[in-house]
C-alpha cells in the first residue's frame, strides 16, 4: 500500500498529512536500533510520483537500521509553539531500499540530492491525524489498509 493508493481511498486525509508534512522541512523519523530499542532521527520527506520517499545519508544508523528491519514511524514537524494548525499527523510502515538504477534515477532528476545516499520507498501500515475541534473536542482519525478511516472523539 503505497502513497498513491492512499491517496485514492482517502484524498482528504491524505491532502491534510502531506500539507502537515510539506509545511516544514524537517521530520522526526523512528527505527528499531539492533537491540530492538526506538531511534528517533530528523529527516526530510517527499511525496513525489505516487510514493512517500525517505532519503538519508550513506550509511546513516538511520540508514542501517531500516535495512536490518524495514519498521518506521514518521511524524511530521509541528512548528514552533504550541499550535499545531492541521493537526499532528504520523505515518507508520515499512521502507525498503530503492536498488533499481532507473527508480533512483528518476528521483535523482527531481530532487537533486547530495550523492551517494540511500532511497527507501514506503509501504503505509497506518496514517493518524491528531487535532482539536471547536477548542472542546480531540479528534483521532486513525487510518489502516483496507479499512475506511476511523474517527474517535472525545471530550
Amino acid at each position: 500500500m503505497n502513497w498513491a493508493v492512499f491517496t485514492t481511498a482517502e484524498p482528504g486525509l491524505a491532502t491534510t498529512v502531506e500539507e502537515r508534512f510539506r509545511a516544514f522541512t524537517h521530520h522526526t523519523l523512528a527505527t528499531l536500533r539492533k537491540d530492538g530499542s526506538p531511534r528517533t532521527s530528523g529527516l526530510e520527506v517527499r511525496f513525489l510520483q505516487g510514493e512517500l520517499w525517505l532519503a538519508m545519508m550513506p550509511d546513516s544508523l538511520k540508514a542501517r537500521d531500516l535495512l536490518r528491519d524495514p519498521r518506521f514511524a514518521l511524524q511530521a514537524n509541528p512548528g514552533p509553539g504550541t499550535d499545531t494548525a492541521g493537526g499532528d499527523v504520523r505515518i507508520s510502515g515499512r521502507a525498503y531500499e530503492v536498488e533499481d538504477p532507473a527508480g533512483k534515477a528518476a528521483y535523482v532528476e527531481e530532487v537533486e540530492p547530495p550523492e551517494p545516499f540511500h532511497l527507501f520507498r514506503t509501504e503505509l501500515t497506518e496514517v493518524v491525524r491528531t487535532y482539536v475541534e471547536d477548542e472542546k473536542y480531540l479528534v483521532v482519525q486513525i487510518w489502516r489498509p483496507g479499512e475506511p478511516v476511523r474517527t474517535l472523539k472525545r471530550t
